[in-house]
């Protein structure tokens, strides 16, 4: 029997290493990714122009209970350094000015273009811009439609704007998507990319637990043992 123990040890070993170990790998590789590129990179904060809006005084905006009649909510937003009161309702988002009070109609699409270049902080030339109802994964939980514009640069920055009102809503690039996939692969969400505590991830987990502890256990039978001196006799 105690012979066999090597031979279990190794087998077992073995076998883990043949289902686990590629993941093991690919938890390494995913993991340096995540590591070299910085998470302010990932987030693509360089891309957008923050601006302070340039402030208005209260006693000039209309009162939003006026407007707010039946609706859902209201807020103060800026839309190009432009006051606006974005109203919610069943129907959607309707936009007003904040001002007078007059209703705005949705942006066209050279109006989205514009607010796009005034978003973007590279010099770059628009690459497309479309009104897409079809919401690719990189936006996952977003409400269509959405306005996408991208621009021509290696990264392919793309920003996703609001069809009502022109606010940005998302944005992405090539880094991004990589960075989502190898998120994916990390965490072994394959669907929804978000769950990092789904079975298939816990059964990986643990099955590498395991194969180092086999590894350890293999490891102790590989040292040669220290035959006991045989008494001398006088």
């Amino acid at each position: 029997m105690p012979l066999r123990i090597p031979v279990l040890a190794r087998k077992t070993h073995k076998w883990l290493g043949l289902f686990v170990g590629l993941q093991v790998v690919i938890w390494s590789l995913s993991g340096v990714y995540m590591t070299i590129v910085h998470i302010d990179t990932i987030h693509g904060d360089h891309f957008i122009r923050h601006q302070a809006p340039a402030g208005v005084q209260p006693s000039r905006l209309k009162d939003p209970l006026a407007l707010a009649k039946g609706a859902d909510g209201i807020r103060l937003a800026w839309v190009a350094e432009r006051p606006v009161y974005v109203v919610t309702s069943s129907t959607g988002e309707q936009l007003f000015d904040a001002r007078s009070g007059e209703r705005l109609g949705p942006p066209s699409k050279a109006r989205i273009r514009a607010l796009a270049r005034t978003i973007y902080t590279g010099d770059e030339p628009i690459a497309s811009a479309a009104l897409i109802s079809d919401l690719p994964g990189e936006v996952r939980g977003r409400k269509p439609p959405l306005w996408r514009v991208e621009f021509a640069h290696w990264n392919k920055p793309t920003l996703y704007l609001s069809p009502a009102t022109g606010e940005l809503v998302s944005r992405r690039h090539e880094l991004w998507r990589i960075f989502d996939f190898v998120w994916m692969l990390h965490i072994m969400d394959y669907d929804e990319r978000e769950n990092v505590n789904n079975p298939l991830l816990r059964a990986f987990t643990w099955g590498a637990v395991v194969m180092a502890l086999s590894g350890a256990w293999l490891l102790f039978f590989a040292f040669p043992k220290k035959k006991k001196k045989a008494p001398v006799r006088s």
